[in-house]
């Protein structure tokens, strides 16, 4: 594997050429640019996070691999999408617990896109068990949640953002005082990164510095699901 320098400067440009000629010809015809300036950083980057995170938690998972580790494939999946393009148009890397087989399992996560680059840690659209899970951990342990949200360095860096219902779910009230969190269909927290930060030697260490801002809030939701952390 090779030693992680940093991307290339013309990794964003090469994204927003595939965004502007998103079809299979003209992909397999860059398909070297591609090798070149995505996937080959992309897994150099993936190899130099692992002992760092493994330092956050011994249970997130750094896998270089071209297919079935942290980094996504670039292949849309279009079956049930009104968008047909074949191609993703962004970096997306998860580092997903041991436990977790898809993206709905707890992760750290990595995006790298000519229109925004942000770095998040959570859990995207949990199934309903694992909501409900996490529903009644914060209704059970609300100080330890409003601690980990609220921790200065998580807060200054960190939004919670994602989908939420219009309603609270069942069993709670409106007047509960969580509601506003306990809506919510995601628990996923997001925070921007300047672009000109994925070309540097040190983005690796950069990226763990942020993980590690996340570490109670990633622990709490784990403690929650019942998995360890």
């Amino acid at each position: 594997m090779a030693v992680f320098k940093g991307f290339p400067q013309d990794t964003l440009p090469f994204l927003g050429e595939l965004k502007a000629n998103n079809n299979k010809a003209w992909f397999n015809e860059n398909k070297p640019r591609y090798e070149a300036l995505v996937r080959e950083p992309a897994l150099a980057f993936i190899e130099s996070m692992s002992d760092g995170l493994t330092e956050i938690s011994p249970h997130f998972r750094a896998i270089a691999k071209k297919v079935g580790g942290s980094l996504m494939r670039v292949y849309r999946d279009t079956r049930f999408a009104n968008d047909k393009t074949p191609y993703k148009t962004n970096i997306g890397i998860q580092f997903r617990h041991e436990l977790g087989k898809d993206v709905h399992a707890p992760g750290f996560y990595l995006h790298i896109e000519p229109d925004g680059c942000f770095i998040g840690a959570g859990i995207w659209h949990p199934e309903s068990k694992t909501l409900g899970q996490i529903r009644s951990f914060m209704d059970d342990n609300p100080a330890a949640w409003n601690k980990a949200v609220k921790a200065a360095a998580f807060a200054k860096q960190f939004t919670l953002e994602g989908e939420s219902l219009k309603r609270p779910p069942r069993g709670f009230t409106v007047d509960h005082p969580l509601i506003d969190d306990l809506k919510r269909k995601d628990f996923i927290a997001i925070k921007s990164i300047d672009a000109e930060a994925i070309h540097s030697p040190r983005f690796t260490q950069s990226v763990l510095k942020d993980f590690r801002r996340t570490d109670a809030f990633m622990r709490y939701l784990c403690t929650a699901i019942n998995v360890n952390y």
